[in-house]
C-alpha cells in the first residue's frame, strides 16, 4: 500500500511539473511590433529580453516608433521601459540593431522614415542598463548604419557588418571597442555591400549571409536585387583582422531579414538562421516589386568546426526580423511579420532540429 502511495505520488508530482512546464511560456509582447531590435542577457540570476524600438500593426510611417518593452523571465509579462532617446527630428526607428555585452544592451542605428517618405539612418548609439533602466550615450559610429547585422566578440568588441547609410549601401565593418569606448575599422565586407542580412558568430568565426545589394543600369534607375551570398570571417589575435572566406550558398536563394543566432544542436555548436523572405521589401511588407511579401519557415544550419550546412528541419513562418533570442537553451524570434504581412506580438519558439 505504501509503495503504491509512493508511486501515485511520484506520478502526480512530475505531473504536476509537466503541466506547470507548458503553462509558462514567454507571454506576448504588450502590441505587435515588427523589425525591432530584440537581445537577452542575464543579469545576477535574472534574465532580460528587450524589444527596442520598431513599426506597429498598420505598417506605415507613422506606426514607426521608439518604444521598449522588457520582460524578465519568469516573470509576468512585459513592462515598458524609457523610450530610446534620440539625436534626430522624429524619434521612431526601424532597422536598428541591438546586441548584449557585460550585462548591458547595445542599440545601433536604425533610419527614421520623414513624412514624404524620405529616410534618414541615425548616427547616435546608446547603452542600456536593464538594472537601473538607464541610458548611456555612446561615441556616434562613425558612418551612420541601417539594416546592419552587430556580432559580439569576446565579451569586449561589437561588429557592425555593411548595411545601408542614407544613400547606398557600405562594405564597411565598424568595430566598437567597450573597453576603451572608441571605434575603428576592420577588414571589409567582401561581398558585394548589402542591407536586410543576416549573421551569427561562434567563438571567433563569423558567418554573414545573404540580402539585397545595388544593380546599377546604363540605361534605367538602380534598383534592388537579392545577393543569394555567404562569407566566413575568422578572427585572429587582432580583432581589427578578419579572414573572410567565401562559403557555398545553402539553397541558392537568398533570404531578406532573417535573423541569425549561435545555438547548441545535438551538442554541437552552430549557427542558425530562421525566417525571412525571398521578396524584399522596405518596411510595409510589400515588395519593391509590388508583390506582397511572405514569411519563409526554413532553417539553415552551418557548423563552423566542420564548414559546411546541415539539413535541419522546417520552422513557424517569421520575417522582417532584426535578431533572435535564446531562453534555456531555446531559440525565439520576437514579433515580426507572419503570414500576409501580420505584424506579431507572438514569440515563437523555433524547435532547431536536425533531419
Amino acid at each position: 500500500m505504501l509503495l503504491k502511495s509512493i508511486r501515485y505520488l511520484s506520478s502526480l508530482a512530475a505531473a504536476t511539473t509537466c503541466m506547470t512546464i507548458a503553462a509558462s511560456p514567454l507571454p506576448d509582447l504588450p502590441e505587435p511590433v515588427s523589425n525591432n531590435a530584440v537581445a537577452s542577457t542575464t543579469v545576477r540570476g535574472k534574465t532580460y529580453i528587450v524589444s527596442f524600438m520598431g513599426i506597429g500593426q498598420g505598417k506605415q510611417q507613422t506606426d514607426i516608433h521608439n518604444k521598449v518593452f522588457m520582460h524578465t523571465v519568469g516573470e509576468f509579462g512585459w513592462r515598458a521601459m524609457p523610450d530610446v532617446p534620440s539625436q534626430q527630428r522624429l524619434n521612431g526607428r526601424i532597422a536598428a540593431s541591438a546586441v548584449a555585452l557585460n550585462n548591458n544592451f547595445f542599440i545601433f542605428g536604425g533610419f527614421a522614415v520623414n513624412a514624404d517618405g524620405s529616410e534618414q539612418t541615425a548616427q547616435d548609439s546608446y547603452r542600456f542598463d536593464p538594472v537601473t533602466q538607464r541610458y548611456t550615450k555612446l561615441n556616434d559610429i562613425p558612418v551612420p548604419i541601417d539594416d546592419a547585422v552587430a556580432l559580439t566578440y569576446q565579451n569586449r568588441y561589437i561588429y557592425i557588418i555593411s548595411g545601408w547609410s542614407d544613400h547606398g549601401n557600405v562594405n564597411l565593418v565598424q568595430l566598437f571597442d567597450n573597453y576603451t569606448q572608441r571605434w575603428s575599422q576592420a577588414t571589409p565586407f567582401p561581398g558585394k555591400p548589402v542591407f536586410g542580412h543576416a549573421a551569427a558568430m561562434v567563438d571567433n568565426k563569423m558567418l554573414v549571409c545573404d540580402g539585397v545589394a545595388l544593380e546599377h543600369f546604363a540605361d534605367k534607375k538602380r534598383e534592388y536585387v537579392s545577393e543569394p551570398a555567404c562569407y566566413l570571417g575568422e578572427v585572429g589575435n587582432n580583432a581589427n583582422v578578419i579572414d573572410w572566406r567565401k562559403v557555398p550558398h545553402p539553397t541558392g536563394t537568398a533570404r531578406y531579414r532573417m535573423a541569425g543566432i549561435n545555438t547548441v544542436v545535438d551538442g554541437k555548436a552552430v549557427m542558425a538562421f530562421i525566417g525571412g523572405t525571398t521578396n524584399p521589401y522596405n518596411y510595409n511588407g510589400i515588395g519593391y516589386n509590388t508583390v506582397a511579401s511572405e514569411p519563409d519557415n526554413s532553417v539553415w544550419l552551418f557548423s563552423p568546426s566542420e564548414k559546411r550546412w546541415l539539413n535541419a528541419a522546417d520552422t513557424l513562418p517569421v520575417m522582417d526580423l532584426r535578431g533572435l533570442v535564446v531562453i534555456d537553451g531555446e531559440v525565439y524570434s520576437v514579433g515580426g511579420m507572419t503570414d500576409k504581412q501580420q505584424v506579431s506580438n507572438k514569440l515563437i519558439n523555433h524547435q532547431i532540429k536536425l533531419q
